[in-house]
């Protein structure tokens, strides 16, 4: 089911929304258009999302997780195979971590839980619009394996340590280039040396590990 399409025009600013909550949807969308974020089309269904995609060639198209008897997830290799240089960003009504890595994994250019409010959801979008990656990564109590943590991180140089607290703020590969002033070659190789020491098997889990662990405030 779609409703209300826009004339398809292309932009650095366009979105494509599905979630199956139209009232959500709507609210989401109208948000997003207050803030200068252009909405190009609201489907309602896991059927409409690749069509809609390859109309309007979006920027970024923003994903409920759950979608009646579909999973938001399944759609995200095609959507990324679709050539339309379309980042996704995967909606959640929950921060479960696991949800979080498959999305990461399948090519999803963030994940956030819908429970973190309004404002973090347009926060995200416009983070994906300006090529960052995103994800809804929550602090908690420092455990007993802190300490080892900490061992593990000591290892990391400086500029690993820099690479990871990037990643940590959401930058993905292109953006941590600039950042540090170092070819896209050279930061893989950052973020695999980081990943090797940390023990961790993606940048998700790297972000994970280091804020659970208060790694990174920890060395300042």
């Amino acid at each position: 089911m779609t409703r209300e399409p826009a004339p398809a025009q292309g932009g650095v600013d366009d979105v494509v929304l599905c979630d199956d909550h139209p009232i959500f949807a709507d609210a989401l969308a109208m948000v997003l258009t207050a803030r200068g974020v252009t909405v190009r089309e609201v489907v309602l269904a896991a059927s409409d999302v690749l069509p809609a995609v390859r109309r309007h060639r979006p920027r970024v198209c923003v994903i409920d997780r759950h979608l009646g008897p579909d999973d938001g997830l399944d759609l995200i290799a095609g959507i990324v195979a679709a050539g339309t240089g379309t980042q996704v960003l995967v909606l959640s009504g929950d921060r479960d971590p696991t949800t979080a890595h498959c999305a990461v994994e399948a090519g999803a250019a963030g994940f956030v839980s819908k429970t973190a409010g309004v404002a973090a959801l347009v926060d995200a979008v416009r983070a994906v619009l300006g090529g960052s990656d995103v994800v809804d990564v929550l602090p908690v109590p420092r455990t007993p394996g802190d300490a080892e943590a900490h061992r593990l991180a000591a290892h990391l140089t400086p500029r690993e340590r820099e690479c990871l607290e990037l990643i940590v703020d959401g930058l993905g590969t292109r953006a941590i280039t600039e950042r540090l002033g170092v070819s896209a070659a050279t930061v893989r190789t950052y973020v695999q040396s980081v990943l090797t020491k940390l023990g961790v098997h993606s940048r998700l889990e790297a972000a994970s590990f280091a804020v659970r662990h208060d790694l990174l405030r920890h060395a300042r």
